[in-house]
């Protein structure tokens, strides 16, 4: 049975982050296989979550991005997200994120 997602509300700190798409061909013209292309560190968010609880008084911490932002992401990490449009979504803690890009 296949289910369609309509939105994904990330949970806590977490952030939905599409990743930027690899070149399949060199400068030079070269088509590139998989293992050929560089894996990208940069992605857009799509979503983010409500922010990670205060332990003393139980609010939200806010997260420090929003959705649009360009991100600079670690090389490997997150939890990949498959959905109906094919293309690469990592779910990553706001801790992960390495850098807002501007």
């Amino acid at each position: 049975m296949a289910s369609i997602i309509k939105r994904v509300i990330p949970t806590l700190d977490r952030i939905l982050v599409r990743r930027a798409e690899a070149a399949n061909v060199s400068k030079g013209g070269i088509v590139l296989t998989e293992k050929g292309m560089e894996r990208m560190v940069e992605g857009t968010v799509i979503a983010v979550g409500p922010g990670a609880r205060n332990p003393q008084s139980g609010n939200y911490i806010p997260i420090g991005m929003k959705e649009g932002d360009r991100v600079l992401l670690p090389k490997y990490g997150g939890t990949r997200v498959e959905m109906q449009d094919k293309k690469e979504y990592v779910l990553y803690r706001e801790a992960d994120i390495l850098a807002k890009l501007e």
